[in-house]
This record gives C-alpha cells, structure tokens and sequence, in this order.
C-alpha cells in the first residue's frame, strides 16, 4: 500500500510562517566579554604560548633523540596543531565569541592528567604546581556565574554587568 507523501503545513506552503524570524536569528555571534572571561583568555594565551616553546624545543632537538628524527617531527606536528587551537580559543575568548568557552574548559579538564603527571610520577612539584594553579584559575574563570550568563547570552544583573 503507498502512502502519499506528506506535504508541508498550509502556512509553511503559503510562505505565510516567514515573517517570524527564528528566535536566534538576531542573537549576536559575540558581545562584550565579561572580566573573568577575558582572564580566562589570557591563561588559555599562555597554554598556548608554553606549547608553542615546547613545539621548538622538540624541532631544536629533533635530531639528537635515539628513535630518530620523523616520530618527534611527527609530535611536534601534533604540538603545532595545538598551539593553533589553543591560540584560536583564546583569540576567540578575548574578542566575546561564545563557542570558545566549551573548548577552553574542555582543554583544562584535559590539562589534569598533566599535572598529576607532574606532581606524581615525574617529581616536578614546582613545575607541576605552577601549571595546576594556571590550569584551575582558567578552569574556575570559565565556569564563574557572569562567564556562565555570558556564554548563554544572557546579561547578568546589577551594577558588576560587564
């Protein structure tokens, strides 16, 4: 038995619907950041920036490694790519666009297992330490309630609105 396709509601056919506008059709792509986000763009600049010193410290001494110079090439590709991304995320938090935010907390979650990696196996406290307090304070700036509004497009209340 065939079924006749079904058509589209009367007032969609008519093009009676398209005087609405969708209801995020007029929500800006960005706005003004708040404080604790543009903070938050800064340590993701600073993620950023140490992967990139890392990058050539791997090309500086891709040479004299034993496992040859194509795997840490290759990783320092890898590197490369991140220091792109977290330079997009933190360009992207800097200058109020909202699709940063999810990137940027993602990427320190992801930091965590470094740390720890540092603390413990590796025994480089201090080091360890000094990216764990960057990695929370970049991780508390993001979640902070103006970042949260902010992120959903919904501006905060009273005289601290950005």
């Amino acid at each position: 038995m065939h079924r006749p396709a079904r058509a589209y509601p009367r007032a969609v056919a008519r093009g009676e619907d398209q005087d609405r506008a969708h209801p995020l059709a007029d929500a800006p792509a960005r706005s003004a950041p708040p404080a604790p986000v543009r903070a938050a763009g800064v340590l993701v600049g600073v993620q950023a920036l140490a992967a990139a010193v890392f990058t050539a410290a791997l090309v500086a001494r891709a040479g004299a490694t034993p496992v040859g110079i194509g795997p840490v090439l290759g990783e320092a590709g890898f590197f490369l790519l991140v220091v792109v991304a977290l330079g997009a995320v933190a360009l992207g938090l800097l200058t109020g666009r909202y699709w940063a935010r999810t990137p940027a907390l993602v990427t320190q979650l992801l930091l965590l297992p470094v740390v720890y990696s540092l603390v413990g196996p590796s025994r480089q406290i201090v080091l360890g330490l000094a990216v764990g307090v960057l990695v929370f304070a970049a991780f508390m700036l993001l979640i902070n309630e103006r970042s949260r509004l902010w992120s959903m497009g919904v501006a905060p209340d009273g005289p601290e609105a950005p």
